[in-house]
């Protein structure tokens, strides 16, 4: 048996990427926070969620986010254009190449210096994450509510458990080199006109300040955002930042109209779980069992998470199944 802690985006396809590849296998998921939560630490129910790769370089991260593109293009998923502009010049934005798709300057915003329009994805986050939990539950996936505050307990309260994945994300910030971002949000009613693609402006490509409005295709409204703010955990709104994304989400994107006149939905404050040197998938040797680790894809667990999970079985399939 093996044992999967985290209902996150990360955890859920864990899960099923484990069943896909050892299907005879029982499968044990816990979790505090299922799909439908609403707590702020529940940090896969509060992203946006564009598909664009935020990794740095050519390295294990954009392969995870290749995988999520190719993989599942339903449930939730659908092709959207995504125009992308800055404020600092190219050189700053530690971007990788988009050269031949940056945007003419007469075409920029006041106040930026270049851009780029790609064709991408947007998942709507209300079908997405139950879906999942519907597949895992079609799978004969066991979910449980549970309550883990130390790795250590699994293996008392699971002895047959073989191998266990700590797909915590927030849940792991006991854990060295570990931090949370924090994150504002808006989700508003969809102008009459609609939207019909993402936007994204910001002076570096993980600025502290960024805006982005993503509509969450034709019947989900659309999210405004947004801060970045390493190591904030406060969990109340704050109004003044609020009123700045409203301003800015309206000036990027006129057919939102005036700020006073949008419609809110809802607000609420998110997490972001990240790790300094990027996200963790290795394997332990403890407390009697095998513990794969899983977890600190930041702001991109949506991209990454296919490619996360894989990577994570594959890591069990090295290391000798028991």
């Amino acid at each position: 048996m093996y044992v999967v802690l985290g209902a996150g985006v990360v955890g859920l396809t864990t899960a099923l990427e484990l069943k896909r590849q050892y299907p005879s296998c029982d499968i044990l998921f816990l979790a505090r926070d299922l799909p439908g939560d609403s707590a702020p630490t529940y940090a896969s129910a509060r992203a946006g969620r564009n598909w664009i790769s935020s990794a740095t370089d050519n390295g294990p991260q954009e392969e995870w986010d290749r995988e999520l593109a190719m993989t599942h293009p339903e449930c939730g998923i659908e092709a959207m254009d995504l125009l992308s502009v800055f404020e600092d010049s190219i050189e700053n934005v530690n971007l990788l190449n988009q050269q031949d798709l940056y945007l003419p300057k007469e075409e920029l915003p006041q106040g930026t210096k270049f851009g780029f329009e790609v064709s991408t994805f947007v998942i709507n986050l209300q079908k997405y994450l139950p879906w999942l939990q519907a597949e895992a539950t079609r799978l004969d996936i066991e979910v449980r509510r549970a309550i883990i505050d130390d790795l250590s307990e699994i293996p008392g309260r699971f002895p047959t458990a073989s191998a266990n994945f700590n797909c915590t994300g927030l849940g792991s910030l006991t854990l060295k080199g570990v931090e949370d971002h924090d994150g504002q949000v808006y989700l508003v009613e969809a102008p009459p006109s609609g939207i019909s693609k993402m936007y994204f402006r910001s002076s570096q490509r993980l600025g502290s300040h960024s805006t982005h409005v993503f509509p969450r295709g034709k019947d989900g409204g659309v999210i405004l955002g947004g801060c970045r703010l390493n190591g904030d955990s406060n969990e109340q709104f704050d109004p003044v930042i609020g009123q700045g994304t409203k301003e800015r989400c309206c000036a990027l994107v006129p057919e939102l109209g005036r700020p006073e006149d949008l419609r809110i939905i809802k607000q609420g404050v998110g997490f972001r779980p990240s790790r300094k040197n990027g996200a963790r998938i290795e394997l332990e040797r403890k407390y009697g069992a095998k513990v794969i680790h899983n977890y600190g894809p930041g702001g991109s667990g949506y991209q990454a998470s296919w490619g996360m999970a894989k990577a994570a079985a594959d890591l069990l399939r090295l290391s000798g199944r028991l």
